[in-house]
């Protein structure tokens, strides 16, 4: 049996309660990561290969035990060749530089604005080469996004560069179909809209919320991050993205209270709840993708280049956000949406994804397992929680599942507390006794447990 370690949150058949997955951060800040890690889980997962979740770490010291018990490391990445997520890129490389098996990353962007233009990225120039190095000599090939970042790599002097969009488009192998199930948007239309803070707090996305909202009495705003998600399960504050009152995960906003907003810890809940929608739009690439996987007709605002780049690769409906009318209406972009490229050349576009696993030495279930019947099975049968959903209630049953969390992680940090005590006092106990002063010993103490006391306290005010 081959092992492959695949870099992911968690496991798409780890059923995690909603307080637990916020608190371990499942879904690494944005819900939109487990739609493509989720799908490249069941792509690998053969009859003669089981996929393990690393949660992802990325941890050094752990190469020689992933070099020991596993054949392949896969490592689905977004949007990673950005100034933000430099550290994070130079953890990877110095992990991959001491491994032996296989690496092989599939659909890795760059992120720059929608002129393509990559001088903001010229900083971090170096560790993207080391990256991509460290990779292409455990593999036959990189894996990107779309047509900037292969023409990025390139410029580099890289040739090994393979354009595969996204595995997330894959999660149901060559079957894709998207149809407007209605001639028009009215009144009564279910629609989803999704989008950054950053998109609408300086992109404009604020007030077509507000003008949609007003408009559509079903309309609903689904978002993707962890403090998003804390905002309707705890009425959490604490994070920066809650000086952004115009987006609908805020409690603040009028569609908050009128419990209109929704935010998923699992992409099959999302995907399912995504089928009974009219339309999709917003600039959430990932966010869509959920609505084009259901079935249901989505157009991308697109807002950067990775975005762009991945919606131009895969034919999807989409309008550059910079470009946008002044009273946007989304009947109008249901209405000029058109599907048929996206559909008409999917077949290519997986061919062209599945040939380039094959290279690299990876098997896939569409062609050496069951399709993905086995996977669906087992994932029908576990239960999911529900979308997070803002929390409106007052009743005392409506707060049970918080306050029993609660009360078990304040236990759970009483315990460690007193540990560390302990081992503090035994510090200090020898630190005497060699002549050596232990504030170094309270610090680390104060960090272990301070932060997460004051988050526990701060969440049950």
């Amino acid at each position: 049996m081959k092992r492959v370690l695949l870099r992911s949150g968690k496991s798409p058949f780890d059923v995690v309660p909603v307080e637990e997955a916020l608190q371990r951060d499942v879904i690494a800040t944005n819900s939109g990561n487990l739609i493509f890690s989720d799908a490249t889980h069941k792509i690998l997962e053969t009859p003669g290969t089981e996929v393990v979740s690393n949660g992802m770490r990325t941890d050094v010291a752990s190469a020689d035990l992933i070099n020991a018990e596993y054949d392949a490391f896969v490592v689905p990445l977004a949007n990673a060749f950005r100034p933000s997520f430099e550290g994070g890129l130079k953890r990877l490389t110095r992990l991959i530089r001491r491994l032996k098996i296989p690496v092989v990353v599939t659909g890795v962007g760059a992120q720059t604005g929608l002129n393509y233009d990559p001088k903001r990225l010229k900083p971090i120039e170096p560790a993207v080469r080391d990256f991509v190095s460290a990779v292409l000599d455990r593999s036959a090939s990189i894996g990107v996004r779309g047509e900037f970042t292969e023409q990025y790599l390139r410029d580099m002097g890289f040739k090994d560069v393979e354009v595969i969009g996204c595995p997330s488009l894959f999660m149901y192998g060559k079957e894709l179909a998207v149809h407007k199930r209605t001639p028009e948007l009215t009144a009564e239309s279910r629609i989803a809209i999704n989008g950054s803070h950053s998109a609408v707090q300086k992109q404009g996305l604020a007030k077509v919320i507000e003008r949609t909202h007003a408009r559509y009495p079903h309309l609903r705003f689904i978002g993707q991050n962890l403090s998003d998600a804390r905002q309707l399960h705890w009425r959490d504050l604490s994070d920066p993205n809650a000086k952004v009152k115009a987006i609908p995960t805020h409690p603040d906003h009028p569609m908050y209270g009128e419990d209109k907003v929704r935010v998923y810890i699992d992409p099959v809940t999302w995907i399912d709840d995504l089928r009974d929608f009219d339309f999709s739009f917003g600039s959430r690439i990932h966010g869509n993708i959920a609505a084009l996987l259901a079935g249901t007709p989505a157009t991308v605002l697109s807002g950067d280049s990775r975005t762009l780049e991945l919606c131009r690769y895969f034919d999807i409906p989409h309008v550059r956000i910079d470009k946008l009318p002044a009273d946007l209406d989304p009947a109008r972009l249901y209405e000029d949406a058109d599907f048929g490229k996206l559909m008409s050349g999917h077949h290519e576009r997986y061919e062209r994804f599945m040939g380039f696993l094959d290279r690299n030495g990876l098997q896939n279930t569409f062609t050496h397992g069951d399709g993905g019947a086995a996977f669906e099975e087992r994932l029908r049968k576990l239960p999911f929680p529900a979308g997070v959903r803002p929390w409106l209630e007052a009743d005392l049953g409506s707060l049970a599942t918080r306050m029993a969390f609660m009360q078990r992680h304040i236990t759970q940090l009483t315990l460690d507390n007193e540990r560390l005590k302990r081992d503090l006092d035994r510090a200090k106990s020898g630190s005497k006794a060699a002549g050596v002063p232990a504030p170094s010993v309270y610090r680390r103490a104060r960090r272990v447990v301070g932060g997460p006391i004051r988050r526990a306290l701060q969440s049950g005010r």
